[in-house]
């Protein structure tokens, strides 16, 4: 009998999140909407006025930052509520709404940014320092400074503005391609019956014990990548031109160069990344090896790059002991932190329960005026417990951001954003070691490690590798055709997976199917993320509470200031290659563990 998953009124109140910490109820929240919306007028009076004076431009900047704190209100609660019951139109729609009045308040404020631009710098110095007021608004104008140098006319950024719609029609186009009108060939299940190929199902049929379930898997997907090569590649290289455009006309160097202004990140972080995974290329062969070795294949394919080398291990963990083992995993952190860390577990910051309707995956969220809320579906896993640590290490980011730092600057930017989570699954990585004699749950630990770092650092940096050097051939005035886009992506699966790897031609296309690819040189965060947070884990654990209190400047820095600098502040300068060799060293020491392990 099939088991019966619980309607969305059967969880008990104490196992859902604590909405009612936003609003206490729906009437509530419509009458702070209905307020805002009315208010959001008020902005109008101020255009064409900011420049009249320190105390107009302040009142202005006071009442945009109360609107964006309500409307974070209205819409965090509103998602919320909207991703635990998907099948409820009512919520749905009220979600709609909230993301509807963030969007008419961001068009109503749209003229404030060019308006402030035109005030002499000389006189924001003047007004900034006659009015106290202003002291929480001086990151904001330290970066609006930085901007200064890539404004153009106002003529022109009328004209950018107005391309900026037919700019994203590359991505638009391909997520067409991608999604909407995919369509994969069936094959023939482990059950032996049709199954069928889609995104959402090739992450488990590659991960078959079937190995030619996974073939078929593979061949499937490809195929449809390459009948449609030519037309992704126009998309793919059109988006490329148009960021071109844009980084031209705005006067950056390049397009790297743009996109990484916008944390204000050296380039030499991006190169130092790439650099120091080439020097360790051998770590990543060895994990090749192993692979093939304890898959027991005369030939490693890219279609059995997924499939688990540990046998299952019969490893239940509870809730209850999952937020036991992590406290004690986190030890280290300090009580400050673990004083917010049972906060959160303790007062409902979790939505952990699967029900009809909840949302798939898991998530951290919330708003900096109220505490962070963390969505997951705990079925009694390992990978569960890892995961409740992932989000819940983002959720103390965020709790200790806004506890420190005002409205203005508690936020972070994405380069930070998995530092944190990171480092906690780092932590617990290393209490389970040192906890766990039993050695097949010993190499299950080491094995989800392994692969998580083999697809966070050595992956993300090829994909990454991949964007700046298409990127640089089309700016030296190349054409990049799709033979030359598979070419030059298959060379580097070559360079990265080594001797122990077949690497099948379908695998020169996998480049078309990476969506991240439409938003410009992202992809190494991921990469860069990892990195600091093995460095931090490492140095917590070496270095107790200095460490500690530097990691806290950290977490409690928000978006005060660049990201490189708020790693700084923790110990970690990633301008430098020391954090991703750290990190290295630590795969190497993983995977002789686990070599080790698995050759008893």
């Amino acid at each position: 009998m099939a088991e019966q998953i619980a309607k969305r009124s059967e969880i008990p109140l104490e196992k859902r999140w604590a909405t009612e910490d936003i609003f206490a109820s729906t009437e509530e929240w419509e009458k702070s909407f209905a307020e805002v919306k009315e208010r959001i007028k008020d902005l109008e009076a101020y255009r064409g006025r900011l420049g009249e004076s320190a105390e107009k431009l302040l009142a202005y900047l006071e009442l945009q930052t109360e609107l964006q704190r309500q409307i974070e209100l209205l819409y965090v609660y509103a998602h919320l509520n909207a991703d635990v019951d998907t099948a409820d139109n009512e919520k749905q729609s009220v979600a709609m709404r909230a993301m509807s009045l963030w969007n008419r308040m961001c068009e109503a404020a749209s003229f404030a940014e060019p308006e402030i631009m035109e005030i002499e710098p000389n006189t924001l110095g003047e007004w900034q320092q006659s009015e106290p007021g202003y002291a929480v608004y001086a990151r904001f104008f330290e970066l609006l400074n930085r901007k200064r140098e890539h404004t153009r006319s106002a003529e022109v950024e009328a004209v950018l503005a107005g391309a900026g719609e037919m700019a994203s029609s590359p991505s638009q186009i391909y997520t067409m391609l991608n999604n909407a009108d995919a369509r994969f060939q069936s094959i023939t299940g482990e059950d032996g019956e049709e199954a069928a190929v889609t995104h959402g199902r090739y992450g488990m049929l590659m991960e078959s014990k079937n190995r030619e379930v996974r073939k078929a898997a593979f061949s499937s997907m490809y195929d449809y990548f390459i009948r449609h090569g030519n037309t992704l590649a126009a998309t793919f290289t059109a988006n490329i031109r148009q960021d071109m455009f844009f980084a031209k006309t705005r006067g950056y160097a390049s397009t790297r160069a743009m996109h990484l202004s916008e944390g204000n990140i050296p380039e030499e972080v991006y190169d130092n990344l790439i650099s120091v995974v080439h020097e360790n290329l051998p770590q990543m062969y060895r994990y090749v090896a192993l692979r093939k070795k304890l898959l027991g294949l005369p030939e490693l394919h890219m279609y059995d790059v997924y499939v688990p080398i540990v046998p299952e291990v019969e490893w239940k963990v509870g809730y209850e002991e999952a937020k036991e083992t992590i406290l004690k995993a986190l030890a280290p952190m300090g009580e400050e932190y673990l004083t917010a860390l049972r906060s959160g577990f303790d007062n409902r910051w979790i939505d952990a329960c699967e029900n009809e309707g909840k949302r798939s995956g898991a998530y951290c969220s919330g708003s900096s005026v109220v505490h962070p809320y963390v969505l997951m579906t705990y079925k009694g896993t390992l990978d569960n417990m890892f995961t409740l640590a992932h989000e819940m290490g983002h959720a103390m980011h965020s709790y200790f951001s806004s506890k420190y730092q005002p409205y203005q600057t508690a936020d972070y930017l994405i380069f930070v954003a998995e530092v944190a989570s990171t480092c906690n699954e780092i932590l617990l990585t290393k209490y389970l070691l040192a906890t766990t004699e039993d050695k097949s749950r010993r190499a299950y630990v080491l094995n989800h490690f392994l692969d998580d770092f083999k697809g966070t650092i050595f992956r993300q940096t090829m994909f990454a590798e991949f964007e700046m050097l298409a990127h640089r051939r089309m700016e030296a005035g190349e054409a990049l055709s799709a033979s030359d886009l598979n070419e030059l992506y298959y060379g580097l699966n070559e360079t990265y997976f080594g001797p122990d790897m077949v690497v099948d031609r379908e695998i020169e296309r996998e480049w078309s199917r990476i969506p991240h690819f439409y938003t410009p040189f992202y992809v190494y965060q991921y990469a860069t993320g990892f990195s600091a947070a093995a460095a931090l884990a490492q140095r917590i654990l070496d270095g107790g509470a200095p460490a500690v209190a530097d990691y806290m400047k950290f977490l409690t820095g928000g978006g005060s200031k660049d990201p490189i600098e708020l790693l700084r502040l923790a110990g970690v300068d990633m301008s430098k290659k020391e954090p991703v060799q750290a990190a290295m060293k630590l795969f190497g020491e993983m995977i002789d563990e686990f070599a080790a392990l698995t050759a008893e």
